[in-house]
């Protein structure tokens, strides 16, 4: 099918969310081909939840060495034999029809490479959440994307927050059309140790890192003048 997709989920010590995650997944309005989790080097038994999770999903789980989220979703990016494909952190969820109505949209415009959305921050379980503000996600969990895109952009670069600001920047820099669409398509949680947890001098360089990035590029692309 044209519009068969997979899911990418990088995982890091999930153990104790990622079934609610994979739980998102298995409830969608239309299923995913397939989805590819990629455990990287959690030192809990995320790969072992994932392996055992119900026949509702097709699930292949990678595990590799640990080296970051951005690279483990390069590994599932590489993985994908759909012409489509969505992310997932492990954290998070999805509402039952974000995927059914990413897949319209890009079906009704071809010219988009790619869909974010808005999610609702949340803290705490999934059955009793503790709920902050919507916002919009220019990120994993919200975005669908065509393979063939993704894979044009090339390899996303770890450096803690930002990592897939800069991604995303370079695809605008050749052309790669993502939009972001109204709509709440997920639920973001806000836990200690996650990449989006309060502010943290470490993994907010990652924003600079991104614009510094972007920076070179320009001056790169305008053959290095000042």
């Amino acid at each position: 099918m044209a519009d068969a997709y997979s899911v990418v989920m990088p995982a890091f010590d999930a153990a104790d969310t990622i079934g609610d995650a994979l739980r998102s997944i298995a409830a969608q309005t239309v299923r995913p081909a397939q989805v590819i989790v990629v455990d990287d080097g959690s030192n809990d038994d995320t790969a072992h939840h994932a392996r055992s999770f119900g026949g509702a999903l097709d699930i292949m789980v990678i595990r590799q060495a640990n080296a970051g989220c951005g690279a483990a979703t390069n590994t599932g990016i590489d993985a994908v034999t759909t012409p489509l494909h969505a992310y997932l952190d492990a954290d998070d969820i999805w509402l039952p029809h974000k995927a059914e109505t990413q897949l319209a949209l890009l079906a009704a415009r071809p010219e988009l490479s790619g869909l974010c959305g808005q999610c609702q921050l949340f803290r705490g379980s999934v059955d009793a959440p503790e709920l902050g503000p919507v916002t919009d996600i220019w990120g994993r969990t919200s975005l669908m994307i065509r393979t063939e895109a993704a894979r044009a952009i090339g390899p996303i670069i770890d450096g803690g927050r930002g990592d897939m600001v800069d991604w995303l920047a370079r695809g605008r820099e050749i052309g790669v059309r993502i939009e972001l669409a109204p709509g709440i398509v997920g639920m973001r949680r806000i836990r200690p140790g996650s990449l989006s947890y309060g502010r943290d001098a470490e993994k907010d360089r990652g924003y600079l890192l991104a614009v510094k990035r972007a920076l070179d590029r320009r001056r790169q692309g305008s053959g290095g003048a000042q």
